[in-house]
């Protein structure tokens, strides 16, 4: 598959979200998006990205997007992750890795010599046309929600 690119059609999706039910990309037609994929919750930098994002929520919405985090956990997993940091932005499970693969985030990762499948950290901002607008590739977290807020204010 290729990779996607600025000006591409978001690929669509339907997942299990944190707190029941379902969330649909969609859903948010008319609105930019920002749409995170981290490896794992719990872990420290997955942490730190979703605490970052969630305090700056107020921010993003009078921007008038909406920030959504996307991981192979499950739903139940990203309920306790949620509870224990306070975290306050939507997250979905991916544990088909369906949305991971349609945003060619799933790849191969290589750690102590080990190669193994894993998600790169990756941000992608959606026009409220729908349209890619901005994709951030293999992300580092510090001052990384502010750079994205910052683009989603230039929109």
């Amino acid at each position: 598959m290729s990779e996607l690119e600025t000006g591409q059609t978001a690929p669509q999706f339907t997942l299990p979200r944190d707190g029941g039910g379902i969330l649909t990309l969609s859903d948010f037609g008319g609105k930019p998006v920002v749409l995170y994929f981290y490896p794992k919750d719990d872990t420290s930098g997955c942490t730190a990205q979703a605490i970052d994002f969630t305090q700056l929520k107020p921010q993003f919405e009078k921007a008038g997007a909406v920030v959504i985090g996307v991981s192979p956990d499950s739903a139940k997993k990203h309920d306790k992750f949620k509870a224990k940091h306070q975290i306050g932005i939507d997250l979905v499970a991916d544990e088909e890795r369906k949305a991971l693969e349609a945003y060619g985030v799933w790849t191969e990762k290589s750690m102590y010599g080990r190669k193994y499948m894993g998600v790169e950290r990756s941000t992608f901002l959606i026009g409220a046309d729908g349209k890619i607008a901005r994709i951030w590739r293999k992300v580092k977290v510090s001052g990384h929600a502010a750079e994205v807020l910052e683009a989603v204010k230039a929109l």
